[in-house]
């Protein structure tokens, strides 16, 4: 059969609840997931399709079918995250992935314009996702936003302990304090998920079942900071820490030294622009930098007219060629308008634009990921010096957190 007619007897539908099956068999095949993985995280005896059932009820997944068997799908969460203070409705991407037979028909391509075009008609001008391939989604518009930095210290390096008025108490995963706290610290850090019910659940999957939490409380019974860990092997796994300040964090690596006679070493991750080697009594310790979540501006128009530039003594305004491999009403020229509040409009048209970017490069620029002036030195953006100097005035110099995978 020719690819031709392969391709033309496939049909395009919603993935409902009843295809659960064969959408994680999907998942289980494109990303190699073995029994003896799922046995690894304590999943040997559990039935997968029921654990990924909420994606099915509660995203918008979409897929190819030949005949009744499911060949290719992708889904898109309905999260919100935190970009400079303002609370954005986005689309996360996951669950992508097509048998390789039916590879090179354009599937994929089809399956992301139609979410990206539905993550619009529900006001979702970002989205999130975990890339698997760096270059391919490159392609397809999404930039990288978001460093992992994973951390190694041995038990003859922790800190040393610190007087603190408050206190740690060990509860369980499902203490009520645990969300109040993340809430509050996803509201003050630029880039991270509000998590809901489903961004909790995607969080939690796949951890052991003997994960534990640690919360720290202030002089006033104040819970202001946790972490979650486990240990095993005399290895002290951190798989999140979160505080609201320096108390809460000096409280949490308190009880973690506590630990001392019992581990051989601390392991974890900071997704955050801030090395733990700095803040050590002795920095000397192993840490690794990499990428981590890529992003992508799905309108732009709308982006901007949420996004807080920094305030200005008078009006500025840039004309900007935009240039997007997917999305038709991302291209072309645009004129940014910025009143001295840093109230930011985005309208198409305009004449001699001063600033030549592609949607991938805009998005880690305006996510405050990489700035203006080091994405024109490396050619990623084409402007004069007045223009970067503009950009760099306008744009927040935070870097974006994010810890969640889904």
């Amino acid at each position: 059969m020719s690819r031709r007619k392969l391709h033309d007897r496939l049909k395009l539908k919603k993935i409902e609840t009843q295809h659960g099956e064969q959408f994680n068999n999907l998942l289980r095949y494109v990303f190699q997931v073995t029994n003896r993985d799922l046995q690894t995280f304590g999943w040997e005896n559990r039935e997968i399709a029921k654990a990924k059932l909420p994606v099915l009820q509660y995203a918008d997944v979409q897929g190819w079918f030949d005949g009744d068997k499911l060949i290719s799908q992708l889904a898109v969460y309905p999260f919100q995250v935190n970009i400079y203070g303002h609370i954005y409705e986005m689309g996360g991407l996951t669950g992508v992935g097509t048998y390789p037979e039916y590879a090179n028909l354009g599937l994929m391509n089809k399956l992301m314009l139609l979410a990206l075009s539905k993550m619009r008609e529900r006001k979702q001008s970002i989205s999130y996702l975990y890339p698997y391939s760096i270059p391919y989604y490159r392609r397809k518009g999404w930039e990288i936003i978001s460093d992992k930095i994973s951390f190694e210290v041995p038990d003859t390096q922790l800190p040393k302990l610190k007087n603190v008025p408050g206190h740690v108490e060990r509860v369980t995963i499902e203490h009520p304090d645990i969300k109040t706290i993340y809430e509050q610290f996803a509201r003050l850090h630029h880039g991270a998920m509000l998590r809901n019910e489903l961004a909790w659940e995607e969080y939690l999957r796949w951890d052991l079942d003997d994960m534990t939490v640690a919360i720290y409380y202030d002089n006033n019974d104040a819970p202001m900071g946790y972490l979650l860990y486990w240990i095993a092997e005399e290895i002290f796994h951190m798989k999140e820490m979160i505080y609201i300040n320096e108390e809460a964090r000096t409280g949490l690596w308190n009880f973690v030294s506590a630990h001392f006679s019992m581990i051989t070493l601390v392991k974890g991750d900071i997704y955050q622009d801030e090395p733990l080697a700095f803040i050590l009594d002795d920095g000397d310790i192993k840490e690794t930098i990499a990428p981590y979540y890529m992003a992508r501006i799905v309108d732009i128009v709308l982006f901007i007219e949420q996004y807080p530039f920094e305030s200005q003594e008078k009006e500025s305004r840039l004309v900007i060629n935009l240039h997007d491999p997917m999305l038709e009403w991302n291209q072309g020229t645009f004129t940014l308008t910025v009143d001295t509040n840093g109230k930011g409009h985005m309208t198409h048209g305009g004449i001699a634009p001063s600033v030549v970017i592609d949607i991938p490069a805009l998005t880690t620029m305006l996510m405050g990921y990489k700035r203006p002036t080091y994405l024109a030195r490396i050619g990623r953006m084409q402007a004069d010096d007045a223009s970067i100097r503009k950009l760099e005035q306008l744009i927040n110099q935070e870097r974006p957190y994010f810890s969640d995978y889904f």
